[in-house]
């Protein structure tokens, strides 16, 4: 749709998105006054208006932040607009936009991960979004294999090799000692971060166990590579 020259509401032909540019770029040419949309902007983003919906602040907060940095601007918590640094690539724009959620849709994060943490991203709690995303590897390997248990138990039950010889999640062919090496390591490293993530945050409460926003984009995009072999891996009976 070519908005150059359209006057009033095109009409509801037209998606909603395209009504609100034309709305806003008629309001400015009859008024010749360039802050319509940052007041608009300032009315949407008003807070008390998330009360009940802080996740919606927080994701549209995102959102918009991501596109703002490339002029210099950004919403603050307060739903203004203020200044802010300028971005020139778009890997500037997911750093300076001060989002979690943009740098884990830039590193194309596992929908499995994101699918149990989503919620508490939003929240900014990073101490529960840990939690919840060490769960999800431990949800796919009972969902492939029907296995019960949890932590170490059920890694041992169904990615290590065993008194058989193959695992009943099978990341590789197992036809030689790298694969049986590469699929023991799998499986520890799988091991480890349930150790460090899943059982001290089910128990420690969170004054006692931070977790700061880089710690958790790290954790997250591990459990996306986890998953991701997941993904290819051959369910053995």
């Amino acid at each position: 749709m070519t908005l150059t020259g359209i006057q009033g509401d095109p009409g509801k032909t037209y998606s909603k998105k395209d009504r609100l540019t034309v709305a806003l770029i008629n309001q400015q040419r009859r008024t010749r006054m360039a802050n319509h949309i940052m007041v608009f902007i300032k009315n949407v983003m008003t807070p008390v208006s998330y009360t009940q919906q802080p996740g919606d602040f927080a994701r549209r907060q995102g959102d918009l932040n991501e596109v703002l940095v490339h002029v210099g601007f950004r919403v603050n918590d307060e739903g203004r607009l203020a200044r802010g640094p300028q971005a020139r690539t778009l890997d500037e724009a997911a750093q300076h936009a001060n989002s979690l959620r943009i740098e884990l849709r830039r590193r194309a994060t596992h929908p499995e991960v994101l699918a149990y943490c989503t919620a508490e991203i939003l929240t900014k709690n990073a101490f529960h979004a840990s939690l919840e995303a060490s769960k999800s590897v431990s949800a796919r390997l009972r969902q492939l294999t029907g296995e019960q248990g949890d932590g170490s138990r059920l890694v041992d039950a169904t990615l290590m090799p065993g008194s058989t010889g193959t695992p009943r999640v099978a990341i590789n062919s197992g036809s030689s000692t790298t694969d049986l090496d590469e699929q023991r390591g799998f499986a520890n490293v799988l091991k480890g971060l349930l150790s460090m993530y899943r059982n001290p945050t089910a128990h420690d409460p969170r004054i006692h166990r931070q977790v700061t926003d880089d710690e958790l984009l790290e954790l997250l995009t591990t459990l996306s590579m986890i998953h991701r072999r997941l993904d290819t891996a051959t369910v053995n009976p």
